[in-house]
């Protein structure tokens, strides 16, 4: 292990599509020496996504590192060793109302379920589940809900859909379910979770786990669903392909988008300034 504290940060937290990885949902090359010199450092690189754990460690695993992970935007948090740190699920009770609510209401609606480690749905054969299954790089389960997931629950619900269809799902979905948060990580998907589920709180939870001080964390995002943690962390970026919402949650904006590399770009500025 290379020595530590040579750098002006002790943690890096990021999301991953949009910010991470490019408009393809592909790692970038010259990101990998990047991320491992880091983690050869001690430094954590922690990925912080809607994503769940299996699509996650897909990308430690191509760039060549190992780590926590933050999965369904905070809902599910794993430490380095794959041990369950935080785990808040849907009710299975509420799960299959849900389930039930938007299979009536919104049929057009392309709608799959995540718990734990698994992933299912109703049709695979959907072009909506089919491509999810290339960005990931995951197969989806053809089952029923109540065949896929037990009384531990669902952390979350992916909708996909037209833009207009994805807006009127959040809509209903808010004077339906009060106690969910409907978050659009873009103009054609929609997550669905527990409403006390916010990506900060698995970035504060890990920074105790590693024995970080947040205000010694970097954190990065593009997307409304990253809002929060942006807010968390001091010294945060937000992307320079991000909406202007977004910048203006982050301490600073990167100068460069996710197709240009930015986040390493950043990163390195770092380390060469310390």
């Amino acid at each position: 292990m290379e020595q530590k504290n040579t750098v002006a940060f002790d943690a890096v937290f990021t999301d991953v599509d949009g910010t991470l990885l490019d408009a393809e949902h592909r790692v970038i090359a010259a990101s990998r020496p990047v991320i491992q010199k880091l983690t050869r450092m001690g430094v954590p690189f922690v990925l912080v996504s809607a994503r769940m754990p299996e699509g996650l460690s897909t990308i430690q695993h191509e760039i060549g590192f190992e780590g926590p992970l933050v999965s369904y935007s905070g809902a599910y948090v794993l430490d380095a060793r794959g041990h369950e740190l935080l785990s808040k699920p849907i009710g299975i009770d509420e799960a299959r109302d849900l389930k039930g609510f938007l299979d009536a209401e919104l049929p057009d609606i392309c709608c799959s379920e995540y718990g734990f480690h698994v992933w299912a749905c109703d049709d695979d054969t959907d072009p909506r589940i089919m491509n999810e299954e290339r960005i990931t790089t995951l197969k989806a389960l053809r089952a029923p809900l109540d065949e896929a997931f037990d009384e531990r629950g669902v952390h979350k619900f992916l909708l996909m859909g037209a833009p207009g269809q994805i807006a009127e799902a959040q809509r209903k979905i808010a004077r339906a379910y009060p106690g969910l948060t409907a978050v659009r990580s873009s103009e054609t998907l929609c997550e669905v979770m527990r409403g006390d589920v916010t990506k900060s709180e698995g970035v504060r939870l890990l920074c105790d786990n590693l024995g970080v001080d947040i205000g010694r964390a970097v954190a990065f995002g593009d997307g409304c669903n990253d809002v929060d943690m942006l807010r968390a962390v001091p010294n945060s970026y937000a992307m320079a392909n991000a909406p202007k919402e977004v910048k203006r949650s982050a301490a600073r904006v990167t100068q460069l988008t996710n197709d240009e590399n930015g986040l390493a770009f950043e990163l390195l500025s770092l380390m060469e300034s310390a």
